[in-house]
Parts: C-alpha cells; structure tokens; sequence
C-alpha cells in the first residue's frame, strides 16, 4: 500500500507546473560565478511579473528606502543576487501553492510557521556569522522545508488528518505519524517536490532532512541544523502550525550544538524575530 500511495503522490508531483522559464533561467544564470546584475535584468525585464516584484520588493518597507527606485538593475544591484535568485523561486513556488487548499491543513496557519521558520533560520545564520550574501539561503530553505506536507494532505485528506490527530494524542512528531501511518514521510515528498523543481542542493536537503539533520551531508549541515532548530522554535512559541504540535526536547540540545547557537541567544533574538516575520510577510505578499 505505501507504493502504491507513494506512486500516486509521484503522480500529484508530475501534475504540478514546472517553474516559469524565466524563474528557471534566474536559477540557471545565479548559479554562475559570473553572474551580474546586467545579466539578471536582461531576462526579468521579459517577465513583467517578476520585473514588478522585484520593484515592488526594493521600494517596500522591507528596506524603507528614502527614495523611490525605478530602475529594474539598480534594484537588482542594491537587493543582490541572492535575494532577486530567491525573490523568483519563493513568489513563484507560493504563487502555486496559495492555491491549494487542504481541509487537514489552514493554509494560512501554514504559511506562517513557513515564514517564520524561514525568517528564524536566517537570524541563526547572521548569529553565527555567515556570509551576508548567504543568509537569504537559509531563509529560503526555512521557507520551504515542510512543502511536502502538501501533496499528503491533498492526496489523502482523510488518512492526513487521522495522522495528525494520532500525533497529537501519542505525543510524537507528525513526521514519525507519518512513517507509522503511510511508510513514507513529508521530507520523501519534500525531495520530489525539489527534484521536479530542480532545486539546488542546499535546499533539497533542508526539505529532505530537516528532521534528521545528521543524514545530511557534511556540507550543508550547519543550513540544515539551524531550519531544524528553528522548526522546533516556531513550534515552541506556535507561531502559525504546519500540523506538528509535538516538540521533542531531546533534539534541542544535539541541533543546538550542530546550529553553533544557544538557547538563551535565540529566545534574545524573539523580538528581531517578530520583526523579520513582518517583513517577509511583506518580501512574500501575504501582509
């Protein structure tokens, strides 16, 4: 039963559109250690969607710019490559996905543990330095882990919802209610998501290894361990649900040590927190 329920979330997959050319070409060039920001501007100018984004995005109150900016390569120049990179990817992955509805899931309730995953694991990655021009990766990875949750809920409404209820009445995580109730969990349909988006590595991982960061590979370990620490923290502090309402304690100290942060830093980083929960509500379109 799990192959065949597997093969048919295999098939919701395939089903899903591909991302835009223009989404797919951003990736492509972005990828590139080459890349400038003349490059970008030749291809979102094609795209009037992501052009107004990418504007709309400079001239919010994300960044509070004391004048208005009309320039698609100024904009892009002052944003950088990483954040126009995730800018495509994120508002076009979310543009599909607000689409869905789940009965098993609020889908708003969704977004804002997402966001505030995302907006915690990026926090950790400026506590413990890392580079500037990095940090919105941590962010995306934090913005789309739980994304295989999705396909589950949509695929088998009643058997998720069931899922969740036995993980809420075992005391156990929803991805070990999963396992027990399907064979499989969200981080298996997390790495299909992202294979069919072709998705760079760090992300794949996050998506397919956030619950066990020590699968990881070495490289991508510290992303991986800071979105599992900051999974952990929006559900601490139940900032929006993606259904899992079980904290296992026992991890904290192990991710926190993997994280290279501590406890008592993060909850001081509650505040900075909240705030960049707001702007990325901005960043995302959901305010």
């Amino acid at each position: 039963m799990s192959q065949q329920q597997l093969q048919t979330i295999q098939g919701y997959v395939d089903k899903m559109p591909s991302l835009s050319t223009t989404v797919t070409k951003v990736l492509e060039v972005c990828n590139r250690s080459d890349v400038s920001a003349n490059d970008l501007n030749k291809i979102i100018s094609l795209d009037p969607v992501l052009a107004g984004n990418v504007l709309k995005l400079i001239n919010s109150a994300y960044y509070s710019l004391p004048n208005h900016i009309s320039s698609l390569t100024r904009a892009i120049i002052i944003l950088g490559i990483n954040t126009v990179k995730n800018l495509a990817l994120s508002t076009a992955v979310l543009g599909y996905m607000k689409q869905s509805t789940q009965p098993s899931l609020s889908m708003d309730d969704f977004w804002m543990h997402s966001i505030c995953v995302g907006a915690t694991a990026k926090a950790i990655a400026a506590e413990t330095k890392v580079a500037v021009n990095q940090r919105e990766e941590f962010f995306l990875a934090g913005l789309l882990h739980d994304l295989g949750k999705i396909p589950m809920a949509h695929c088998f409404p009643e058997e998720y919802s069931a899922c969740l209820a036995a993980a809420g009445r075992q005391k156990i995580s929803l991805h070990e209610a999963e396992m027990a109730a399907f064979g499989f969990n969200h981080q298996d349909c997390g790495d299909i998501i992202a294979s069919k988006w072709k998705l760079n590595d760090n992300i794949i991982e996050a998506m397919k290894y956030h619950h066990e960061p020590e699968k990881s590979d070495e490289d991508h370990r510290l992303l991986i361990s800071s979105v599992a620490i900051a999974d952990l923290y929006a559900n601490i502090f139940e900032m929006g649900s993606a259904g899992n309402h079980f904290v296992a304690e026992e991890h904290i100290e192990a991710l926190l040590l993997q994280s290279k942060v501590s406890w008592k830093v993060l909850t001081q980083l509650h505040d900075s927190i909240q705030e960049s929960i707001e702007k990325a509500s901005i960043f995302l379109k959901l305010s």
